[in-house]
């Protein structure tokens, strides 16, 4: 799997998360709960993986989304 998208805004992540599902395209929340070993300082980011594959699938469906990322 190959990082999509990265953030500690849980509101982005969740709505990337409804994109990607809605799209069909397999990913992985990654390090969504590590807040709770922080304190909820909402210091640590998450990760939003995807499949090799579909990465070009997935940055085309956050683009037209209006979800900026870096490549």
């Amino acid at each position: 799997m190959i990082e999509l998208l990265r953030s500690n805004d849980i509101v982005l992540m969740s709505f990337v998360r409804s994109l990607l599902s809605d799209a069909n395209i397999p990913f992985d929340h990654l390090d969504q709960n590590m807040s709770i070993m922080e304190g909820s300082l909402g210091v640590l980011q998450s990760r939003m993986m995807v499949e090799k594959h579909r990465l070009a699938d997935a940055r085309t469906l956050l683009a037209e989304a209006g979800v900026e990322i870096a490549k």
